[in-house]
């Protein structure tokens, strides 16, 4: 069966099916699922420590049963609310402009007819069209630079390289620069970068980084909370870091997840870009010699043109611009969590550990709080794996002991960040939802999950403010609520500016770390005090 799924093109889903199979927590069954993944090439659509999302074709079900335990011969049920998955795949792209949702009435008669407008004015995005489908890569780099152009005061066109292909890779750099260049040595501008579109099908990720980036250029100077969160901090939000990819999955196959880079193989083309960067890569061990595997991380580390590039800009922003990154938020989909490093192994501890787990928390509560979703926080290596039974306080990853991993997971994007570049508040965060429409989200999703990412950047702003002793606190309540806040600080928030970037060979002894009474009354998350804290060092 064949049907149109995008522009210009068909592709035949007609025989295969997404199924949720569950690992019941036995070594047996995860074992069995991660090699069985492994040798008949399996597309993991997604993972927790209980469940794998898996696309297979039809033929493949009794060889996959042929291979799994028989714990898991029934442990599977399909996704999609057994919808077709090319219909799944149809309803993702742009609505026919007789289907589009209605613009309000007090939306100019010239923008109602038009397939996107910017509506360039302060809100949260429900009105606005660009929000209402998922867009193509040739609408996103025009919209892009629209706004750019349109404010000129805060916001500034970015273009960090090209792809395998050749493409730019935009984006756009977020924040208004203090007058100092008289200063013989101005301090370094401290950076959030937040980056989307890795994996060529999550466009819920891309979308989600427009959404953000959309809101805080058109509360500055109305909110101001949130202009006081851009005099300090500069945000870089580039929405597509892997425009090949993504584009093909408009014009070819929709659920496409690596680059479009060639390989040994004219006919496996790709490079899983978040297997690509050089801190614990471990490709010549897991997908060496194999360019067909989803994850494929190359054949030496940075092979993959657009993982370089991104390090390649990185390095030189803070060498030769005067930036220091502070923030990382890597957004990928799908299945709600907050994941921190490391993701190559749950067997080495990240220095700052505990201020890690206690922003993601607080980045957790922010989207629970204001909109009823929960999303889970946890190491990185955990969500790739199924955890043992031995658990309980005081027990840590060596001694919970976690079974074989359902893909690579080192030479991770969130890695790299955080131990080369050596930024403290490093995350990946996977998106709506948890495994209902999967890679496929409803385009009526994209304002909703865009929202709650936005309320916790800004909890990641006042977090941020405050450890640093800078402004800005304050902005969730400013632009979630639209409130005109007081733009005199609070005299009561005034942290220390004690977060100094420390030397290369003291990473461990100079990171921020939270005092003995706090860590033991984190032991119990429902305990933890979410409030802002003055941090100290040990």
């Amino acid at each position: 069966m064949a049907d149109t799924v995008g522009p210009g093109h068909s592709l035949d889903m007609g025989l295969q099916q997404p199924w949720k199979v569950h690992r019941r927590s036995t070594a047996e069954g995860a074992k069995g699922l991660a090699e069985a993944a492994d040798t008949l090439l399996l597309d993991v659509w997604g993972f927790s420590r209980d469940w794998v999302d898996i696309r297979l074709s039809k033929d493949i079900v009794a060889p996959l049963l042929g291979l799994l335990p028989q714990s898991l011969q029934r442990s599977h049920t399909p996704l999609l609310r057994e919808r077709d998955l090319a219909q799944a795949i149809y309803d993702t792209y742009p609505a026919p402009r007789s289907n589009a949702p209605q613009t309000t009435p007090t939306s100019p008669s010239h923008l109602r007819d038009r397939p996107f407008s910017a509506l360039l004015q302060q809100g949260d995005g429900e009105s606005n069209l660009f929000f209402a489908n998922y867009q193509p890569l040739s609408v996103i780099e025009p919209w892009l630079r629209l706004l750019a152009s349109l404010f000129t005061t805060h916001v500034q066109p970015v273009t960090i390289g090209v792809s395998a292909h050749g493409r730019d890779i935009s984006g756009l750099r977020v924040g208004v620069h203090p007058t100092n260049a008289d200063k013989p040595n101005p301090p370094k501008r401290k950076t959030i970068l937040v980056t989307g579109g890795l994996h060529a099908r999550e466009w819920i990720s891309t979308s989600t980084v427009n959404y953000i980036a959309y809101n805080l250029i058109t509360s500055y100077g109305k909110t101001p909370s949130v202009t006081r969160l851009l005099e300090a901090f500069d945000f870089v939000f580039i929405p597509t870091l892997n425009p090949d990819g993504y584009v093909y999955t408009w014009t070819t196959d929709r659920l496409w997840r690596k680059n479009r880079q060639q390989t040994t193989l004219r006919f496996c083309q790709g490079i899983d870009l978040d297997r690509a960067f050089s801190f614990q890569w471990d490709g010549d061990v897991t997908t060496a010699g194999n360019p067909c595997s989803e994850s494929f991380a190359g054949e030496t580390p940075f092979e993959a043109v657009e993982a370089g590039v991104l390090a390649d800009w990185a390095r030189n922003e803070t060498e030769r611009n005067n930036v220091e990154f502070v923030g990382f938020l890597d957004l990928h989909s799908y299945s709600q969590v907050i994941q921190y490093p490391y993701s190559y192994s749950c067997d080495d501890t990240p220095p700052g550990l505990e201020n890690l787990e206690e922003l993601a928390m607080g980045l957790s509560k922010a989207i629970r709080v204001a909109h009823g979703h929960s999303y889970e926080v946890m190491s990185a290596c955990e969500g790739n794996t199924a955890a043992s039974s031995t658990k309980g306080a005081g027990v840590t990853n060596q001694q919970r002991g976690f079974w074989p991993r359902m893909e690579a997971s080192g030479g991770s994007a969130l890695d790299w960040f955080y131990r080369e570049m050596r930024v403290r508040y490093a995350y990946q965060i996977k998106l709506r939802d948890r495994g209902t429409y999967g890679f496929l989200l409803p385009r009526e999703e994209i304002v909703p999950a865009g929202k709650e990412i936005l309320d916790a950047v800004l909890y990641l702003g006042d977090f941020l403010s405050e450890a640093y002793g800078v402004g800005g606190a304050g902005a969730v309540e400013g632009i979630r609520d639209g409130e005109e806040t007081d733009e005199a600080e609070d005299e009561d928030v005034k942290a220390e500016s004690s977060v100094g970037k420390p030397a290369h060979d003291e990473l461990e002894d100079d990171w921020l770390v939270i005092n003995e009474d706090e860590e033991a009354e984190m032991l119990r998350v429902e305990d933890v005090q979410w409030e802002l804290r003055r941090w100290r060092r040990r």
